[in-house]
């Protein structure tokens, strides 16, 4: 179910709301040139500042204009392992594949209340999970030990993990812990060709909202073992994914998208702001060196 490049779709906002039209011509943008699966409601969708209806509607979407196409992940965490419960409940309803589920932030819960949680949800919900440890964002790291015990008590269940930690080793221990059936893929894009390496089979990427189809061809390049392409492919994503964070994202990404179509808007919701013109500059010269132009 989860490979390949899979992008952290950016939410589009037209007037201070979500442009409900604008998502759903990008939904069909993204499958038409290859991605392999969604994830409505990540952290570059905004979701810190989504309200929890928009935060159900943007799920809701995404599901219904997939269409079965293409498995839906869909961002259900929270630092509240009720909210959390909630947002796994409502995106089932709405017809998701499965639940990407963030450590919670701000808590900074230890290793016990990390597995208290993730097995909480388990419990209560029928779709498989997805582990997203980025300790960059919430402070608290999901450390392999505790990813390989919850994989152990919920096998059918607990089945990934993005991992943005940074730290590849991890590759290698989740493998021998959790068995090479544990699906792990990438948060870090510039990471993904050595991750393939290492066993993992794809990225939750913030650079195919941009590059979709240079992503799913990179990664169908890398996970055929076909390196020599994957590297030229890589050397011309690098530039874009270091612009993609050229500002807090995903200001970035939206003015890139806004670059290609005259219908997404560049919106971000504060505490985010526009792209600052010198990051701006970045983001059209590494769109130029990767060969992105406007649609």
């Amino acid at each position: 179910m989860f490979s390949g490049s899979i992008p952290a779709l950016a939410t589009p906002f037209r007037d201070g709301s979500f442009d409900e039209d604008a998502y759903r011509r990008f939904i069909d943008y993204q499958i038409d040139n290859g991605t392999s699966g969604l994830v409505p409601c990540g952290t570059t969708g905004e979701s810190a500042t989504l309200d929890n209806d928009e935060h159900h509607k943007v799920i809701a979407v995404c599901a219904e204009q997939s269409a079965g196409r293409v498995p839906v992940i869909a961002g259900a965490g929270s630092n509240d392992t009720q909210t959390a419960l909630w947002h796994c409940k409502e995106a089932q309803i709405a017809g998701a594949d499965a639940l990407l589920l963030v450590a919670p932030y701000y808590n900074r819960p230890s290793q016990e209340g990390l597995l208290a949680h993730f097995s909480y949800l388990a419990e209560r919900t029928d779709l498989p999970i997805v582990l997203y440890n980025v300790p960059g964002r919430t402070v608290t790291d999901i450390k392999p030990e505790t990813v390989i015990e919850l994989h152990r008590r919920f096998p059918d269940k607990i089945v990934a993990i993005k991992d943005a930690s940074g730290d590849l080793s991890r590759v290698v221990t989740h493998r021998i812990g959790a068995g090479p059936d544990f699906c792990q893929l990438s948060g870090d894009d510039p990471l993904v060709l050595a991750g393939y390496a290492l066993g993992q089979v794809g990225c939750i990427s913030v650079t195919a909202n941009v590059a979709p189809k240079l992503c799913a061809d990179f990664h169908a390049a890398a996970a055929s073992g076909d390196f020599e392409t994957a590297r030229a492919i890589n050397e011309k994503l690098y530039p874009l994914h270091a612009a993609m964070f050229a500002e807090p994202s995903p200001a970035p990404a939206k003015y890139a998208l806004s670059k290609l179509f005259d219908w997404f808007d560049p919106e971000v919701r504060m505490p985010i702001m526009p792209c600052s013109d010198a990051a701006n500059a970045k983001v059209d010269e590494a769109m130029e060196l990767a060969g992105i132009s406007a649609q």
